[in-house]
């Protein structure tokens, strides 16, 4: 059955952008844990009609940099799978950062320390998986994604960790289901260099937030500048722009018929190896114009369910895509929140229809 769920960044991962926006307000990052995300949102998700959440994961925050386990965060990572049980939903727990990996800070810095020549990192994030992977593989609703948005220098340094990662995960739950995906953010285009690992409980994520100078418009984080410009969908978005090791990104004109092309890559993979594909982050940075996003779900979705693609929206609540904004004063004057719940139906609604 094709998954259907929502992500909860911002909980036990990104937590520093969380307080970046209200510092004032930040309660500190352990009442944080403890508060921002509880029994009752994983009980929105089952009854808004979705199977699964995500969970990202900082290891940083659960690990010290001898690979400690923090014992008094780890309990919300228990909570977490307790909730998700409780909630008769899945599970996935993807590790969001790891050691020498930050997908955030990959177009700043000329190579991430994971996919340097020595082993040091790896081992360092193989340690973590053995940990998390021993604690957890007995839940069966519990589902272990290796690496988020991975940004290597080639593709063939990808399969490695790629490989490495799910044997690691694979030695320590051998039931679990195993999540990873492609080089380069996860992007739809770069599944057509991406090598199976050979196991029967595998299922391979793509990620999608294109064209990148509609869906993340304005966004603060984003330095270039032609993300600046105020852009509508569909439309022509001419040359796009380039990122990382001359990635290029949002060129030409975008639509259904565009989504289903870039969609080709990822398609043909699943077919040629008869591969579980799951889109588990999507989404339009919110202040985005209301009807021009939802053109943009609803054309991308189709498109999803046409090939038989899962989708993980992102995200649940807050971090500037939230389906519930609390407490973020930058979006506090949007309509698509004025209601006592602070929901943003319009998008909710288009999720639940596919």
């Amino acid at each position: 059955m094709r998954m259907r769920g929502l992500n909860m960044g911002g909980w036990l991962s990104q937590i520093d952008a969380i307080q970046e926006k209200d510092p004032e307000k930040f309660p500190g990052i352990d009442k944080h844990m403890d508060t921002f995300i509880g029994l009752d949102d994983f009980l929105n998700v089952k009854n808004w009609g979705f199977d699964h959440v995500r969970i990202p994961v900082d290891s940083y925050l659960f690990f010290t940099d001898d690979n400690k386990p923090m014992e008094n965060r780890i309990k919300n990572l228990d909570n977490a799978v307790d909730f998700a049980k409780q909630s008769g939903i899945k599970m996935i727990l993807d590790l969001h950062e790891c050691p020498g990996h930050d997908f955030s800070d990959a177009t700043k810095t000329p190579v991430q320390k994971l996919f340097a020549d020595d082993d040091i990192y790896i081992k360092k994030t193989e340690n973590i998986w053995a940990y998390l992977a021993e604690r957890y593989g007995n839940n069966e609703h519990v589902l272990f994604e290796t690496l988020n948005e991975p940004v290597a220098p080639t593709p063939e340094i990808w399969n490695n960790v790629k490989d490495r990662l799910c044997r690691q995960i694979r030695r320590h739950a051998p039931k679990s289901t195993i999540i990873t995906g492609s080089n380069m953010w996860n992007w739809p285009n770069t599944f057509s260099e991406m090598t199976p690992f050979e196991d029967d409980n595998i299922i391979y994520s793509v990620h999608f937030y294109e064209p990148l100078l509609f869906t993340h418009q304005n966004a603060p984080w984003i330095g270039n500048p032609e993300i600046k410009i105020e852009r509508t969908y569909p439309c022509d978005y001419g040359e796009g722009f380039i990122r990382k090791y001359g990635f290029k990104q949002s060129a030409g004109k975008w639509d259904k018929e565009r989504f289903a092309k870039e969609f080709e890559p990822v398609n043909n993979f699943s077919l040629k190896y008869n591969a579980k594909v799951l889109c588990n982050e999507f989404g339009v940075y919110t202040p985005v114009e209301l009807q021009a996003q939802l053109r943009w779900y609803d054309d991308l979705l189709c498109v999803l369910k046409d090939m038989g693609i899962g989708f993980t929206y992102w995200n649940y609540k807050n971090l500037d895509f939230g389906i519930i904004s609390i407490g973020e004063s930058l979006h506090e004057k949007l309509k698509q929140y004025n209601n006592k719940e602070r929901i943003n139906y319009p998008v909710l609604e288009v999720l639940q229809k596919y």
